[in-house]
């Protein structure tokens, strides 16, 4: 694999990640994303270097290139701390890259040394609609009253209808907001750092943990503890993922709406 300090197109440069300059080489010939594959290769700037290739122009989160990028990292991971960039990241140049490398070598050096060894589990909560609904119900007099009223009404006006849809749905939210706290409370315990990942449409909460590759089975415990304990939830566990959520800010933006933490996990 070669070093360069220019792509070789003269155009953008796809980051695959971060390592030190002494890490061990990556397999010769090694492709990237693209199709064909773009050569990977190194930039190396100070203490530190960025697995790169040329960046494939119109690239969209296709399987073939999720695994490609996926493989990078996990060729790099096998030799030592490596800093993973999500899929789709793009710089303008090489140099760039290396500008951002020298800019940020305290963060990344410190990053590079508490990531090792990690990995990094995400996970999704959303409700079981029928159970929660039974709690709301059990667990507010006001609104079984009201739904009970409503019955014997032969279902109520539309303005009691619409009152008691409201109601529902407000206690509907509050138990989501206790339950994604719970969710960070049960399995932060088990994990050294955890990142709040951004809210998305039919999850309550969306949380990533930054686990020791060693204990990934104590995690995983407790995650089905906490099935266990809260029935009503249902959990949606992505990894063990490199530790896309605690490596920030890094060198180049994600290009388009592509990848999150989730997108080479499956």
């Amino acid at each position: 694999m070669s070093t360069s300090a220019e792509s070789a197109s003269g155009g953008s440069t796809y980051v695959y990640g971060i390592t030190a300059a002494s890490h061990p080489s990556l397999p010769e010939d090694m492709g990237g994303v693209g199709d064909p594959p773009r050569p990977v290769r190194i930039l190396k700037e100070g203490e530190l270097a960025a697995i790169v290739s040329d960046a494939p122009e119109g690239l969209r989160p296709k399987r073939r290139d999720l695994l490609a990028h996926q493989n990078v990292l996990s060729e790099a991971g096998a030799g030592g701390s490596a800093l993973p960039m999500r899929f789709g990241s793009v710089a303008a140049d090489d140099d760039a890259v290396t500008a951002v490398l020298a800019e940020r070598a305290e963060h990344y050096k410190e990053r590079l040394g508490a990531l090792g060894g990690k990995v990094e589990y995400n996970i999704k909560a959303s409700h079981d609609e029928e159970a929660v609904l039974h709690r709301v119900m059990s667990e507010n007099p006001e609104i079984r009253n009201r739904t009970e009223a409503n019955r014997r009404a032969g279902g109520g006006s539309y303005e009691e209808r619409l009152q008691l849809g409201e109601m529902v749905a407000a206690a509907v939210q509050n138990l989501e907001a206790d339950d994604a706290l719970e969710v960070q409370r049960a399995l932060e315990p088990a994990a050294d750092a955890v990142s709040i990942g951004p809210e998305s449409t039919g999850w309550l909460a969306n949380v990533s943990f930054l686990v020791e590759r060693g204990s990934a089975e104590v995690f995983i415990t407790a995650v089905e503890e906490l099935r266990k304990s809260h029935p009503y939830l249902e959990l949606r566990v992505n990894g063990p993922l490199p530790p896309y959520s605690f490596v920030e800010p890094g060198p180049s933006q994600p290009a388009g709406s592509t990848a999150g933490a989730e997108s080479t996990g499956g």
